[in-house]
């Protein structure tokens, strides 16, 4: 059996187009028979997000018109329905943020064409004060004006759901950052050789919090500190570096490694640990069998590490993160186990193939 397509044209709008996403863009355009662009602009410099490039997908770079910040913050995407126009495609993807101030003129657009629009975003977590009531109404009749919701997890199709958006038109695409493994799950000991080895693969930046990493090591009792290995560049490394000399020699930094290079080090680690936000590495770690330690963060880690695979710290700081460190270096055959699961997950559920075949499903469902 062939694998399934969207037998139309499809246009794309994003914010920013970072590296990851491009791969993805790409798989998606091969299935789309009419073709498929992306209309993408730049990050604020202070976001650190590279431009990414698409090899199959036409891309047309937006100007982005950054105005405001925090939680005022606005973006307007000028020529958005010129783009459209030129495209001229049979269904139409936008962003669901009522942030981006160009999406209602697209959205009359398509309308006028009688032709579907999608909304793609993490979701829509619970506002709180001040006029928490007056800013869901908006939200609820921003997400009413699309004829289906793609969330990036269940967590998130979930909230959807809660503003009044019909269920069965809310979907889920596992928001993957890689594709199924291609080699077998790799096989390692049922024991320690040594001190366990303990992996993060990252940009070194504040919201890491690789410093709460180094503390937690050093407040393990002497015989289960284990190796630690940071493996990234970024404006927090001298800092780190530091840190790591007073309080965890164990630390070791060597520096930015990218694609091939990386696979000795998951190969020869037992856990691996992202404490803040972010993380693309995870699901690489994944398909090399390593069970993980993350931070709490949107409805995409419930869906990435779950109790069997992994561990969610339930609160910050070091504390919280070296009691899950003492359970989880406690038994290395449950470690294992662990990370067999989170090959599987990465194998089966979360990978960009299926992301695209959950997003070939709705356009079809759709059009």
């Amino acid at each position: 059996m062939g694998r399934l397509t969207f037998p139309g044209r499809l246009a794309v709008q994003q914010r920013v187009l970072p590296p990851y996403r491009a791969v993805f863009f790409d798989a998606l355009a091969e299935v789309c028979t009419g073709g498929m662009g992306v209309f993408a602009g730049n990050a604020r410099a202070d976001e650190m997000i590279a431009a990414g490039e698409t090899l199959v997908a036409d891309h047309t770079l937006a100007d982005n018109l950054h105005l405001l910040s925090g939680p005022v913050y606005l973006c307007h995407q000028p020529g958005l329905t010129t783009w459209l126009a030129d495209e001229d495609p049979d269904v139409l993807i936008l962003e669901a943020n009522p942030r981006y101030l160009a999406t209602p003129s697209a959205l009359r657009w398509m309308r006028r064409r009688g032709r579907p629009v999608i909304g793609w975003g993490l979701g829509a977590a619970a506002i709180s004060r001040p006029l928490a009531g007056l800013r869901r109404s908006i939200r609820g009749s921003f997400l009413s004006q699309f004829d289906a919701l793609i969330a990036y997890s269940n967590r998130g199709a979930a909230e959807y759901a809660a503003l009044g958006f019909p269920a069965e038109k809310v979907f889920v695409a596992p928001n993957a950052a890689a594709p199924r493994p291609v080699h077998p799950l790799p096989e390692r000991p049922a024991g320690f050789s040594g001190r366990p080895v303990v992996i993060f693969v990252g940009r070194l930046q504040a919201r890491k919090r690789i410093d709460d990493l180094l503390h937690a090591c050093a407040a393990l009792p002497a015989a289960v500190q284990p190796r630690l290995v940071v493996i990234g560049d970024g404006p927090e490394r001298a800092a780190l570096e530091a840190i790591a000399q007073h309080v965890y020699p164990l630390a070791e930094f060597p520096g930015a490694v990218h694609g091939a290079g990386l696979g000795p080090y998951f190969l020869a680690a037992d856990l691996f640990v992202l404490p803040g936000t972010g993380g693309l590495a995870v699901q690489e770690a994944m398909s090399y069998g390593l069970p993980v330690v993350m931070g709490r963060g949107d409805g995409t880690n419930d869906d990435l590490v779950r109790p069997q695979n992994g561990w969610q710290l339930a609160a910050e700081g070091p504390g919280a993160l070296a009691e899950v460190l003492s359970e989880a270096l406690a038994d290395s055959s449950h470690l294992r186990t662990m990370g067999a699961e989170s090959y599987r997950i990465v194998s089966e559920e979360v990978n960009i193939e299926m992301m695209v075949a959950a997003f070939v499903g709705v356009l079809n469902h759709v059009k």
